[in-house]
């Protein structure tokens, strides 16, 4: 009788492609999740309506608190090295039933905020259409199409989605630094000023919902560090990455938005803004630089959503394919791919999440932009929000109970101060989110309760885990294991020895005592049994 083919052990399946990423490539898939273009002429002129010509100083000081946020989320990524990133940092500061509702809440707050965007997707590319050859184009099959697009670019591997990022990326901050040269060149309407940061032009009433709105134009940026695996020397890679999306986002939007004060004038931006928000930044090109610029802005509008639906594609997957290796999501999750090293399984699931959701909002004669985006979008936001005020939460309790080397400012300072103003964040958005919403009292109630709601519903998943799961949940946000896969394409740098592995004998935030890290010449964590793990189904 013949044999049954074996599965393969867990260590020869295939992995993530290891040192693929540098700094820059880590960069273009953040930046790109904020999707600059779409920002900027899609709310940019909402801010200028608000809060008036002081609207540039709201993106510098949201872009100053999420960097000062980013000194302790870095410090933390030298110390923690899961591949579950937030979910990871909360859980080893504040306890594995806070981490795995950090965990529910990160993966439906990342497909909240990728979900929604194909209904932008499909309402630019009907206006692009409508804008260029007077055609009319329905919603539903462009949605659809960006579906099956992003599928393919996260089925890829990840140094083949970074490229596709860095040239989308590249265009659609050119036109944005095309306009802003030739209102420069001009002189504006007016000649130049820098009234927009003078305190009387900031400390207006319309500041904070200026606020609340920056604080939504850099969503994403966090998510450096869920690329981990696949970067090329992390412990520097990772933090580079992090302030360089910081600090560009930051200035450039603050640049911009006041380059388009400028075209106008400070006494005429608000008026063109109240008269025609969606058509400022195409109105201020069209002048400055010429219609055929206004042209390209309308296409690089479209690959501007397509390049933000692919960042944050890769990003659930990977948020997947760690809670996947956890334990707590199927282990199909965590199938990658054996030649293109991707996680495709999460991927097709992630895909088919989003086709379910897209159809039923369709089916329901939703509109695409006030329902589909504005409806998923908007709880995605704030979940993403609170699982950053977690993670600085985490920091200072974390450094409090290791031995570390790491000096205050990075560990309780700037953590701390962190945390207090993104309580403000959160604050100013769920206020006024209506202005995100435009919708009834009622839906947004339900649309900001879903947040706790999600996070409860984590705390009630950890309970459950750890009373039928035990080995599960004890091994939760563990240290990775060496990983065996095949040696990738890219060498590491080899400037660098990382940093051995923080002891983690200390009591975690529920008084339990985490598995010990694994070391070189111990695999696994000790408090597991020395057998190894049933194989998985075969492929």
């Amino acid at each position: 009788m013949p044999e049954t083919p074996q599965p393969p052990h867990p260590a020869e399946r295939p992995a993530l492609r290891r040192a693929a990423l540098g700094t820059a490539d880590i960069s273009f898939f953040v930046i790109s999740a904020a999707a600059p273009l779409t920002v900027m002429a899609g709310v940019a002129p909402v801010a200028i309506l608000l809060g008036g010509i002081g609207a540039p100083a709201g993106y510098l000081l949201a872009g100053l608190t999420l960097a000062v946020f980013a000194v302790g989320f870095t410090t933390m990524s030298r110390h923690v090295r899961s591949a579950g990133a937030f979910y990871a940092y909360i859980a080893r500061g504040l306890g594995k039933r806070v981490g795995i509702g950090a965990a529910l809440l990160a993966l439906v707050g990342y497909n909240g905020m990728e979900i929604g965007v194909y209904g932008l997707l499909g309402t630019t590319t009907a206006d692009t259409a409508h804008a260029l050859g007077g055609l009319d184009v329905p919603w539903l099959p462009v949605s659809l199409a960006g579906l099956a697009l992003v599928w393919y670019g996260g089925f890829r591997s990840i140094d083949f989605g970074a490229k596709v990022l860095g040239v989308l990326l590249v265009a659609e901050t050119g036109i944005l630094v095309l306009l802003a040269v030739g209102v420069l060149i001009e002189g504006g309407a007016h000649g130049l000023s820098a009234g927009s940061f003078a305190p009387g032009a900031v400390l207006v009433p319309g500041t904070a919902a200026v606020l609340a709105f920056a604080f939504a134009a850099f969503t994403g940026f966090e998510s450096t560090v869920i690329y981990r695996r696949e970067a090329r020397d992390p412990d520097r890679t990772i933090p580079r990455a992090t302030y360089t999306a910081v600090a560009f986002l930051g200035l450039f939007y603050a640049f911009i938005v006041w380059t388009v004060i400028q075209a106008f004038g400070a006494e005429e931006v608000v008026a063109a803004a109240t008269e025609d928000p969606g058509g400022l930044f195409f109105a201020a090109i069209t002048t400055y630089v010429g219609p055929w610029a206004a042209d390209l802005m309308h296409l690089f509008i479209v690959t501007s959503v397509i390049a933000s639906l692919l960042a944050f594609h890769n990003a659930i997957n990977r948020y997947a394919l760690a809670l996947a290796e956890e334990g707590v999501l199927p282990a199909v999750l965590g199938r990658v791919h054996p030649r293109h090293r991707s996680p495709y399984v999460a991927g097709l699931a992630q895909s088919a999440l989003g086709a379910v959701i897209v159809l039923a909002f369709a089916l329901a004669g939703a509109d695409p932009y006030q329902q589909l985006l504005l409806w998923v979008n908007t709880p995605g936001m704030i979940g993403l929000m609170a699982l950053m005020l977690l993670a600085a939460i985490a920091v200072p309790v974390y450094f409090r109970r290791v031995a570390h080397d790491e000096g205050r400012w990075r560990t309780v300072v700037a953590p701390v101060t962190a945390a207090a103003l993104l309580a403000v964040a959160i604050f100013l958005v769920v206020s006024k989110v209506g202005l995100f919403t435009m919708a009834s009292t009622t839906v947004n109630t339900v649309l900001v309760a879903l947040v706790p709601a999600v996070f409860l519903g984590g705390l009630g998943l950890a309970q459950r885990l750890k009373t039928r799961r035990p080995e599960t949940y004890a091994r939760f946000a563990a240290e990775p294991e060496p990983d065996h896969a095949p040696e990738p394409d890219h060498e590491p740098e080899p400037d660098h020895e990382p940093e051995p592995a923080p002891a983690s004998d200390v009591p975690d935030a529920e008084g339990e005592t985490p598995c010990p890290l694994p070391t070189p010449s111990s695999p696994e964590p000790a408090s597991v049994p020395s057998t190894p793990p049933a194989p998985r189904p075969a492929r």
